[in-house]
């Protein structure tokens, strides 16, 4: 259980926003296997919402079996932020999420995402605006600071603190490291040990359940919150949930599973989105389940060309008969073909092994 402000949590495991990733037909694929209470879309221009873009509306689609629902903002005019929050408030969100960590150049140059880390006192008069504007509950997403000579996320949590902040969502990395490097474990410890009543979460590289106790452990944050790591193994969730419960690992979901839970996503994102743009947008989410398949070349020479659902029952047809000479006389993959397992640890786990497995995705906010 956590609390943030009035808002009472089941769970204090977040999905991260990763945008063009993390939609509707995502999320809804993600609380189907458990582990999982409130998600965050996509980040959103405040601006585009009070303009009615039809894009910012797509955005924060949602349904009944989306909930709750936090809806992240990003802009640095503090009237737009207001105004765009009571709009959402107004269609039911359940928390409003403020971007101050994204380290793409055209979000910082407008004043929003990690710029919003170098202004303090701008960034904190903008918070109070919103938390007295609304009922429900106010967070924010930060980075540790611009670069490590400006390590301004204490500073910042406590200034949010006084500013009625409901939680603090901490990405262990510098705006100027992106992805790259470790996660700074120390630096999310410094933000929880900067407030006294404010729950801290902390993000990045969590890939593994025994990574997110790790970071709970280390560092003393109320939760967890994955974004690569959930592409990477959709079951992250509730695999970590039942390991911090038990201390005990979930066995790894057969290929079957991963298929049925492959081609539930597929569906929602056709019901969503519609056949045609649903395939399109399909082909660099199938990789990401490819990569616990095994051997897959087949398969990801296929699904980067799909244009339809009956294609796509057809390719996994024929790669189900492809792989099989892979398998032993149980079905099973021969061990030499198997998936290498991530590294539980931050201090074993290198960077590289990280990268190689789990790569920034590609989408319409690059490096996010």
């Amino acid at each position: 259980m956590l609390k943030f402000g009035s808002l009472h949590l089941q769970s204090n495991l977040f999905l991260s926003p990763l945008a063009g990733y993390t939609n509707l037909p995502f999320r809804l694929t993600i609380r189907e296997l458990g582990g999982l209470d409130l998600a965050t879309t996509d980040l959103v221009n405040a601006r585009s919402l009070l303009e009615r873009n039809p894009r910012a509306f797509k955005l924060i689609e949602t349904n009944d079996r989306d909930s709750p629902l936090a809806v992240q903002l990003f802009g640095s005019v503090p009237e737009e932020m207001r105004d765009a929050s009571l709009f959402l408030q107004d269609r039911g969100v359940a928390s409003i999420d403020i971007n101050m960590g994204c380290p793409v150049r055209k979000v910082c140059r407008v004043g929003g995402g990690s710029a919003m880390m170098t202004e303090v006192g701008a960034t904190a008069n903008l918070v109070r605006l919103m938390v007295d504007a609304l009922r429900i509950p106010v967070t924010a997403k930060m980075r540790l600071g611009w670069d490590e000579a400006n390590l301004t996320a204490p500073d910042l949590a406590r200034a949010l603190e006084d500013a009625g902040i409901a939680a603090i969502f901490i990405h262990g990395r510098t705006r100027e490291q992106g992805f790259e490097g470790k996660v700074s474990l120390t630096g999310i410890q410094t933000v929880v040990s900067a407030v006294s009543t404010v729950p801290v979460v902390g993000n990045g590289d969590v890939t593994t359940p025994e990574a997110a106790g790790v970071m709970i452990d280390r560092t003393g944050c109320q939760g967890v919150s994955i974004g690569r790591g959930a592409f990477y193994n959709p079951w992250i969730f509730s695999h970590t949930r039942a390991f911090l419960d038990s201390g005990a690992l979930e066995s790894e979901p057969s290929f079957p599973e991963r298929v049925r839970v492959m081609r539930r996503h597929l569906d929602y994102m056709i019901e969503i989105f519609g056949e045609s743009r649903a395939c399109l947008m399909f082909r660099k989410i199938a990789p990401w389940y490819a990569k616990r398949f095994g051997p897959a070349k087949l398969f990801n020479r296929k699904v980067v060309r799909l244009e339809s659902r009956q294609q796509f029952d057809e390719l996994l047809a024929e790669y189900g008969k492809w792989r099989e000479v892979f398998l032993d006389e149980d079905g099973e993959l021969q061990p030499r073909y198997r998936p290498a397992a991530m590294t539980p640890d931050f201090a074993d786990q290198p960077e590289s092994a990280v990268r190689k497995a789990i790569p920034v995705p590609r989408g319409p906010v690059e490096r996010w």
